[in-house]
């Protein structure tokens, strides 16, 4: 059976069971860092099973496309092993569970028009709690019992998000795969007989950040049964690379090198590593991501040119790899179209990235083997750290190649030497490189960069642009891929790029079906405005044009902000003094933060006073005057100039009618009524002789006040008052707080008298034991240890244990007098074993101790318990 046939029946079988057939969804990043991503089953549909998101249909199956690259090096060295594979799912949130997933698993595995294995071949593993699974297994199925095996390690759970119990199911593939008399050969073991070919997870736990365990909403079901596995056993063949899946690939190379397959195992080891490798690499460029050295991209650049180095062990010394790409969209087409759509951009790719490293790799090759031979003459078995960092600094040799390479020869690499290589080299270049924010890159890249750009923002919020270059990990490149965070310089841009308090502009930049956000903005050493940007969509290209426009609601915000601050200063100093200046500041769309000197604190009138102040001149609807005025000029005119900011010999000066002045390159509203309203929101002292303020403005204002107003409403209603009278209701209410919190205090020790009175009569006698266990209703943990003192007080010799329960809590608390200590009774051990009924748990010392539980239901069982425990104690 072909697998593509294997794969049409899965979707149609669960489709005749109820299924939403889901197509495959693209890569997408894993939270386990060491596979990097992958797209197994479930991930993509995680939002459904921790209850997030509600699906339109509960049953839903997919043939997912999936990449795991913890365990490169035995690719090709095992039967099994992959880089890219696909996984079929099936998956109910919160409808169908157990008996109806293992039914269908038995039915779709050995059914005459589904797969037809034979049932006699079929064993399965589960959890050993798990009865409810072996039951169905053994009373529904018929399986027998010895072909059911139990093991701790069927509990699915790969951090953080659901899990739950498990079965697997195995294929036994006979005798020629190994000997039932070897210990390891049975379902389970470590073996090549006995195959896993799907495992059916029982979701019903989330696994949390703090590694608490809880319920999931609903129970859900997550299996996963790997394609090439099935169609290794209905192909009946070796492996899976003998399949069709991986078989064209293989003799298209075989056809390029000349070599034959399954003639020399090196040979075929090789052969098994670039149909991998290949299939990773074209699905990987095809869903936007490229080689790099970083993250995802550096495990697809390290298997490609693992892919490059095994094709020099069968002879090819050139790229070949790329025009293996449509032989992998022949094989994978049909249910990915996006591998043949997209052939000619991925070939292209891993053609340049052969080119490079082609060359790199000559020459590296060369030295390492000189490298080992001299290493193994002399008695070592390790590469020095310097010797790898030397190979990886001066030929871009990578590490994980040397380490491979020196595997072959039996031989090791010092990681730590080479770590301490690599730390080194970047101490010696920290001098020279910018710091990330402000990008001023000495030697860098951007200091290569002449062309000019121009900044049209504050004039012009929309504008057509040339992208002219663009930095990918510290250099330059031609393009970058969906997913890739970048910098791109234009032609000229309406981005505002970070300085002078004022936060950069965000955005987009567009041209047909490329997106790229733009996070930040900053300079570049000859003063371009640098777009640090992710690409959403599409494969951005040098030289592209594109439509680039500034988040006009966030500039409004941040014009807003910045005017404001101008106004706030010379508040300050009208208010406060001449001395007030200005100390930091920030303007962001969603408020403005402003540090200044002052020495003292200020007062409650002072601040209300600067409030209205700004408030005026924004009421007053004053134009705002921009214009550049050389350096000596602009001083003459009294213009403050701002903290931090350098100032060249035109400066642009920014004027509030006849009240601000000051030098300023950010960008304003036109006339001072745009503001609309200027609220303080905090007031604080941040250091010796330095205040900070916090307001906003505009519609952040409103909400802020609204937000204010809605409490004061709130609160009127709570008091039944009205607004006016709220404080004086509050001032009433805590003087009768008071008086009802004495008379609480005195009711509830008479409460606890009346009861303990009447808890004499529930004491009973366990095999000579007087034993008290009982519900009160004491409301709290205090309450409940004052009736326990009190019947210790009545009762000489006695165990005590009383709870009480609300509607989400339970508290109990348990007693044992000195005489009864000595016969071997503890406090602290009884009230575990109680808690534990009630979901809850506790301790303490042997005469005295508290717990607390969860669920009130199970209260009288818990108590009634106590005389069983003390019972166990006496026997």
């Amino acid at each position: 059976m072909k697998a593509s046939e294997i794969r049409s029946k899965w979707l149609a079988f669960f489709e005749s069971k109820g299924h939403k057939i889901e197509p495959s969804a693209p890569l997408v990043p894993h939270n386990d860092p060491s596979l990097l991503w992958i797209n197994a089953g479930m991930a993509p549909l995680k939002p459904y099973f921790d209850g997030r998101v509600v699906p339109d249909n509960p049953r839903i199956a997919n043939s997912q496309k999936c990449i795991r690259t913890n365990d490169i090096e035995n690719v090709g060295k095992t039967r099994r092993h992959q880089t890219f594979f696909e996984m079929l799912g099936n998956f109910s949130i919160g409808d169908y569970f157990k008996e109806e997933v293992i039914t269908w698993a038995w039915e779709f595995l050995t059914g005459k028009e589904w797969l037809g294995l034979d049932p006699n071949l079929l064993s399965v593993t589960v959890y050993p709690e798990d009865t409810e699974a072996f039951e169905f297994w053994n009373k529904k199925i018929g399986l027998p019992e010895e072909r059911i095996y139990k093991l701790e390690d069927n509990f699915w759970d790969i951090g953080e998000g659901p899990c739950g119990p498990c079965t697997e199911i195995f294929y036994d593939r006979g005798d020629a795969y190994g000997d039932l008399n070897d210990p390891e050969c049975w379902p389970g073991g470590e073996n090549e007989r006995f195959l896993e070919v799907w495992n059916l997870v029982f979701s019903q736990f989330n696994h949390n950040k703090d590694g608490s365990y809880t319920p999931l909403p609903n129970k859900n079901i997550d299996t996963g049964a790997g394609l090439e596995r099935f169609a290794s056993v209905l192909q009946n063949v070796d492996s899976n690379f003998d399949t069709d899946l991986f078989q064209p690939i293989i003799q298209q190379t075989c056809k390029l090198t000349g070599v034959k397959y399954h003639e020399n195992e090196e040979f075929d080891v090789a052969l098994k590593v670039i149909a991998d490798h290949i299939r990773t690499v074209v699905f990987s460029v095809g869903d936007g991501v490229l080689p790099s050295n970083e993250g995802r991209g550096y495990i697809i650049r390290r298997l490609l040119r693992r892919a490059v180095r095994f094709g020099k062990v069968i002879g090819m010394n050139k790229p070949f790899l790329y025009t293996l790409t449509p032989v992998v969209g022949e094989v994978m087409g049909v249910y990915y179209p996006e591998v043949v759509d997209k052939r000619e951009f991925i070939e292209k790719v891993i053609r340049t990235e052969e080119e490079r490293f082609h060359e790199t790799l000559s020459d590296g090759l060369i030295i390492l083997a000189e490298m080992t031979e001299k290493a193994l003459k002399e008695g070592c078995t390790q590469i020095s750290g310097s010797d790898a960092f030397k190979l990886y600094d001066t030929y871009g040799f990578p590490f994980d190649l040397t380490e491979d390479f020196a595997a072959e020869k039996g031989m090791t690499v010092d990681r730590e030497g080479f770590d301490r290589s690599m730390q080194e080299q970047r101490d010696r270049a920290r001098e020279a490189r910018k710091d990330a924010d402000s990008m001023k890159v000495q030697g860098g890249p951007l200091s290569e960069l002449t062309d000019k750009s121009e900044f049209v923002g504050y004039t012009d919020l929309v504008t057509t642009a040339k992208v002219i270059a663009i930095v990918h990990e510290n250099q330059f490149v031609d393009l970058v891929g969906v997913g890739e965070t970048c910098q791109v310089i234009l032609d000229k841009t309406p981005f505002y790029a970070e300085s002078g308090g004022q936060v950069s502009d965000h955005g987009l930049m567009t041209a047909g079906d490329l997106q790229l956000r733009v996070d930040d903005v900053g300079k570049a050493p000859h003063g371009q405005h640098v777009h640090t940007v992710t690409v959403v969509t599409g494969v951005l290209r040098k030289g592209d044009t594109v439509q680039a426009a500034v988040n006009v609601e966030l500039r409004d915000d941040i014009i807003k902000n910045h005017t404001a601050t101008h106004l706030l200063h010379k508040a300050l100093k009208e208010v406060l003094g001449d001395h007030v200046n200005q100390a930091g500041s920030l303007v962001a769309p969603e408020r403005l933060r402003f540090d200044f000197s002052h020495f003292g604190s200020i007062s409650a009138e002072e601040l209300q006073d600067i409030e209205q102040r700004v408030n005026r001149q924004i009421w007053k609807s004053t134009p705002l005057s921009i214009s550049l005025k050389p350096i000596a000029e602009a001083k003459a005119m009294g213009a403050m100039a701002l903290f931090g900011e350098k100032y060249g010999d035109v400066v642009r000066v920014v004027q509030v009618g006849g009240y601000s002045l000051e030098l300023c390159g950010g960008c304003h509203v036109a006339n001072t009524s745009q503001i609309g309203l200027f609220k303080i929101v905090s007031e604080s002292g941040i250091g010796s002789g330095v205040r900070r303020i916090e307001a906003v403005t505009g519609r952040n204002a409103y909400e802020y006040l609204d937000q204010q107003l809605q409490l004061l409403h709130d609160s009127a209603v709570l008091l039944k008052a009205n607004i006016q009278d709220v404080p004086k209701r509050i001032d009433g209410l805590f003087v009768q707080l008071k008086e009802l919190s004495r008379e609480n205090e005195s009711l509830k020790a008479k409460l606890g008298k009346i009861e303990a009175g009447s808890l004499t009569d529930q004491v009973k006698d366990v095999q000579g034991v007087p034993v008290l266990a009982a519900q009160v209703s004491a409301g709290d943990m205090e309450s409940l240890r004052g009736i326990v003192d009190q019947m210790k007080a009545k009762l000489s010799s006695a165990i005590i244990v009383l709870g009480a329960a609300s509607e989400d809590k339970v508290n109990l608390v348990a007693a044992v007098t000195p005489d009864l200590i000595a016969k071997g009774f503890h406090a602290g051990k009884l009230i575990k074993e109680t808690a534990a009924i009630v979901g809850g748990s506790g301790g303490g010392r042997p005469d005295m101790a508290q717990a607390g539980g969860k669920d009130a239901s199970k209260l009288q069982e818990a108590l009634q318990q106590v005389e069983q425990l003390v019972a166990q104690v006496t026997a």
